[in-house]
């Protein structure tokens, strides 16, 4: 005679619990759905923190003490999922991108940071070898342009191959709302330049961009010069050829060098010869075609274990290829990713992917769908 299974009632009584749990668990996403569209229309965030931790507290105020602990991990699961179903909501009722609007390469106004010479003029003159030119004092001035309509395309740095990333750059990105439509890499060889007169004994001062000094580390180690800090290394150029003594020179271009009449020392100075810089063409809406195989796109995720890697899974989970990732501190504490995949936007694969990816995340923003010049 068979025995009787004594976990069989209990068994019956969560499968009936568990059927309550579904039905309830479906009524609430159904609820998240019509609350997204209210967000949606009356321009409210998704996450409210300090109601998620109000009902937390309250909903564990509702069970035994003994059941506390799980039964707020327990919250946390649901309403992060809660939110995650609004974000995909939303989602479906937005573009990632907006449409592309017509590339005019020739006959558009370009501008640039910094003066002639500057390795970002460089870069404008690879981009746009027929488009009007001007140079601009700082990155800022450069998004005003682009957003006032004052220029069609702005050329800036945004990462070189030693020292990583231009954060300021990425910064202002995010700040202007501004479209990635372009890139290209210079291969940046940093000279030593001085007047004609000036022989390398009597140099005591040097002026640069930041990222010059970085990036001519070495040479510089132990020489006992006085490091200046430019706004371009074209503009160090300016500041040597402008100095009232003998003992100045810049780190800058051979172009620059030509521009301002300096003498170049025949020594590289870079510590890596295969140094090179990114350089973006931004505007103000995106521009893209089915050349477009580059992705840049910017997020932000809750601060818990594997949040990250959650944002990043639909990705690898459609075999895409992230190529770089870089992370920004941003107001409050917390930290801003910006990061690139290999595709374009217009393919089902990297669109179901991406949108997956922004539903795992607090913000989700694309800068662009372009290629390389």
């Amino acid at each position: 005679m068979l025995q009787k299974n004594p976990l069989a009632p209990y068994r019956a009584e969560i499968d009936t619990i568990d059927r309550q749990l579904a039905e309830l668990f479906e009524q609430r996403m159904q609820l998240s759905s019509e609350i997204a569209d209210i967000k949606r229309k009356n321009n409210i965030a998704i996450t409210d923190s300090a109601r998620e931790a109000e009902i937390i507290a309250s909903r564990a105020a509702l069970v035994d003490k003994i059941f506390s602990e799980d039964f707020q991990l327990l919250m946390r699961s649901v309403m992060a999922l809660s939110k995650k179903h609004q974000r995909q909501t939303l989602l479906s009722q937005s573009e990632l991108l907006p449409p592309p609007q017509k590339q005019q390469p020739d006959a558009a106004n370009c501008v640039f940071q910094g003066v002639n010479g500057a390795w970002s003029e460089q870069a404008l003159m690879h981009m746009f070898p027929q488009a009007g030119r001007a140079s601009l004092p700082d990155f800022e001035d450069v998004f005003l342009a682009i957003k006032s309509q004052d220029a069609h395309y702005g050329v800036l740095p945004i990462e070189n191959s030693q020292t990583g990333a231009i954060g300021e750059v990425y910064d202002l990105l995010r700040k202007y709302r501004c479209f990635i439509v372009g890139q290209t890499w210079v291969d940046i060889q940093h000279c030593l330049m001085a007047k004609k007169d000036i022989a390398l004994s009597d140099i005591k001062e040097i002026y640069s961009h930041p990222e010059g000094f970085r990036q001519c580390h070495n040479f510089l180690k132990g020489k006992g010069w006085d490091l200046n800090p430019a706004s371009n290394t074209a503009v160090a150029a300016q500041i040597a050829q402008k100095a009232q003594n003998n003992h100045t020179a810049a780190i800058a271009s051979k172009q620059a060098a030509k521009f301002c009449g300096l003498s170049v020392f025949p020594q590289s100075i870079v510590d890596n010869q295969n140094n090179k810089t990114r350089f973006v063409a931004i505007a103000k809406q995106p521009e893209y075609d089915q050349a477009s195989d580059i992705i840049s796109f910017t997020f932000s995720t809750v601060h818990r274990s594997g949040a990250l890697c959650e944002a990043l899974m639909p990705l690898m989970a459609a075999d895409i290829n992230l190529t770089r990732i870089e992370s920004r501190p941003a107001p409050g504490g917390d930290y801003r990713f910006f990061a690139d995949i290999s595709g374009n936007i217009t393919e089902p694969k990297i669109a179901s992917a991406l949108k997956a990816a922004a539903a795992s995340t607090d913000y989700f923003e694309v800068l662009g769908c372009y290629r390389q010049w």
